[in-house]
């Protein structure tokens, strides 16, 4: 596999995921392994939003919020990981209790 990028790029907006299927085997593609990395070591986790599924991060590099979502829940164990900027009046409006406004 190629190097991970830890940083996301001021052009990017969102990152999106894929599950695999190698025989009965699930894996994740590259995307979703990028996604891993950066809320371990690179994003400020915030909190979650009401439901508990949505989480709420901050870029340290240039201050822009992202949540983390599974927009495939129904698959099993969540379905793959999306990585979405959130403009500040969306993190405003569905994370109220994390940023107390």
């Amino acid at each position: 596999m190629a190097s991970v990028e830890m940083e996301i790029r001021s052009d990017e907006n969102a990152l999106i995921g894929k599950w695999t299927m190698h025989g009965t085997q699930v894996s994740l593609d590259e995307v979703s392994l990028r996604i891993s990395q950066l809320i371990e070591k690179h994003l400020v986790k915030l909190g979650t939003d009401p439901s508990g599924w949505n989480v709420l991060f901050k870029d340290p590099k240039d201050g822009r919020f992202w949540e983390l979502s599974y927009p495939e829940s129904h698959l099993q164990g969540g379905g793959p990981p999306a990585l979405r900027h959130l403009p500040e009046a969306d993190v405003k409006a569905n994370y109220k209790t994390v940023i107390g406004k």
